[in-house]
């Protein structure tokens, strides 16, 4: 086996070592939500804290990891109703319908994701500064629809400016409204969707689609 060969089957092993420490930490954010420690996710990995730790550095390193794994896979469900042969409106309550039913499928994952253990104590001495990674979670998110609406849409003059507007002022919507509700279950799933979307259609509506692009 040459050199080239060696390191193409060392890469392969550790991408797949990486991915089943991720699917263990993925089994105690389920149990544990925001409590979950990196003793217990070394616990379920069946390996010691050190190794853990050597795969991502620190907690901050795993918990990037996790929240791309979690953000790639929500992303590819929003863009997958970004693009469903329906009319705009339609796609846009399917769009907010499917970040909230992916909170609402997983809270703990939600929870662990965007806020810190509510025990202060054992969140100081194992848990994840979550507050220190949530917001760069959220900004991805804000620029992934920015880019989707200056494709799709034009929204008039300073077309590049007003689409990053939009996209993080939807996301930013998205958030507070669906964590607000999965707190407290104020209504339906549905009638949350409708409102939103009611809130968002006046310009999404008056919005021509972009000359040459996919549309929307």
């Amino acid at each position: 086996m040459d050199t080239t060969q060696q390191a193409e089957r060392q890469r392969t092993a550790a991408e797949n070592r990486r991915r089943e420490l991720l699917e263990a930490a993925d089994r105690v954010v389920l149990r544990d939500g925001p409590g979950a420690s990196m003793n217990a996710i070394a616990a379920e990995a069946g390996i010691t804290k050190p190794i853990l730790y050597r795969h991502f550095g620190d907690k901050g390193g795993l918990y990037r990891a996790l929240a791309k794994r979690h953000t790639d896979a929500l992303l590819t469900a929003l863009r997958a109703a970004l693009d469903a042969p329906a009319e705009r409106r339609r796609r846009v309550e399917s769009t907010l319908d499917t970040y909230l039913a992916a909170i609402e499928a997983r809270p703990q994952v939600y929870r662990f994701l965007m806020h810190p253990s509510d025990d202060s104590a054992h969140s100081a001495e194992q848990g994840f500064d979550v507050g220190r990674h949530s917001a760069p979670l959220l900004r991805r998110l804000g620029e992934e629809l920015a880019a989707v609406i200056a494709e799709r849409v034009d929204p008039g003059p300073d077309g590049e400016a007003a689409a990053r507007i939009w996209g993080h002022g939807i996301v930013g919507m998205m958030h507070a409204a669906g964590d607000w509700w999965l707190g407290e279950r104020p209504c339906s799933r549905e009638q949350l969707v409708r409102n939103l979307a009611d809130l968002l259609w006046g310009r999404l509506a008056a919005a021509d689609d972009r000359p040459g692009g996919p549309g929307f």
